[in-house]
């Protein structure tokens, strides 16, 4: 039997079987942008037929590039869901533009509603639940929201979590009365204990949206520190910030083994524990982290035929 150890200092390491990690990272989902996709030559080589795909939005991305990158990637067989980012979104038109072009040119039925990543709103929207009231978004087959392990200072300058959970609180009310599949993709960790005591805090709070927790895929560490800062991670920051420290370590790759065994081994010990899925964020390259994921028990592609 495989197995995955995970080393923490304080304590003997634990070790996860290869099965218990497998069963973890079953359903996989993966995020890109269209600069990204357009380095892979064809995603049915790298991914499992059928992994679900975000493409994310940055700020000053064309929504040609967008609905192109949609479109290429649902043609060959994946499950596609753009990210409606609501302070990048004019109005209310622009936004019913952007649905139907992904629609009709690339029969998109799913979508991450999030705030985004600029401070100061574009337009008429500010947050996700602005943009799930338009009522644009019935029939979709899946909404996913944003979800913030640590806190997310956009939203909570003071370093509480007040307003964060009071939006998770909405969207679980409107989960209950959408027949739209729902769930969170959070944001990427370093630690696993955090993010545990954090789903368990949602369930306390009768928010059950399941949980596809974001990871990071394997990078340098210097790449990992600088878009943990950009995106405002948290406390398990540290855990990059003090390998980094270590000389032996500081040249290494960085790879989530730890992070991904410990989840899957309370998820494991705890069947309904809220976790549901796993959530990468391909910071080191796309192949680098579909490789890795293969390594430690994801289902291989099955490469596309060639003519």
């Amino acid at each position: 039997m495989a197995l995955l150890n995970f080393r923490r200092k304080e304590a003997p390491a634990p070790q996860v079987s290869g099965e218990t990690v497998e069963a973890f990272l079953e359903g996989y989902s993966i995020e890109v942008m269209p600069r990204t996709a357009e380095k892979v030559e064809d995603f049915r080589e790298l991914l499992p037929k059928g992994t679900r795909v975000y493409i994310a939005h940055i700020d000053g991305t064309p929504i040609e590039d967008m609905v192109a990158t949609a479109k290429r990637i649902n043609a060959e067989g994946f499950k596609v869901m753009p990210h409606f980012p609501a302070r990048i979104i004019k109005d209310k038109a622009t936004l019913a533009d952007w649905i139907a072009r992904y629609q009709g040119e690339a029969d998109v039925r799913q979508a991450l509603l999030l705030g985004g990543g600029v401070s100061t709103p574009h337009g008429d929207f500010d947050n996700s639940m602005q943009l799930i009231e338009t009522g644009l978004f019935d029939g979709f087959e899946r909404l996913h929201v944003a979800g913030h392990p640590e806190g997310n200072k956009d939203i909570d300058p003071d370093g509480s979590d007040r307003n964060v959970m009071e939006a998770l609180r909405w969207k679980q009310a409107f989960s209950e009365r959408t027949d739209a599949k729902m769930a969170m993709a959070t944001q990427f960790c370093f630690e696993a204990k955090p993010v545990i005591d954090w789903v368990n805090r949602l369930n306390a709070e009768g928010i059950k949206l399941p949980v596809h927790i974001g990871v990071a895929g394997p990078a340098k560490l210097q790449t990992l520190i600088k878009f943990a800062i950009a995106c405002g991670v948290g406390p398990s920051l540290k855990v990059l910030q003090k390998r980094a420290m270590d000389v032996t370590k500081l040249l290494l790759p960085y790879e989530p083994n730890d992070f991904v065994a410990e989840l899957a081994a309370h998820k494991a010990a705890n069947p309904d524990f809220g976790i549901a899925a796993v959530h990468f964020f391909p910071l080191g390259g796309i192949k680098t982290n579909a490789t890795w994921a293969i390594e430690h028990g994801g289902k291989s592609a099955v490469p596309a035929a060639k003519n």
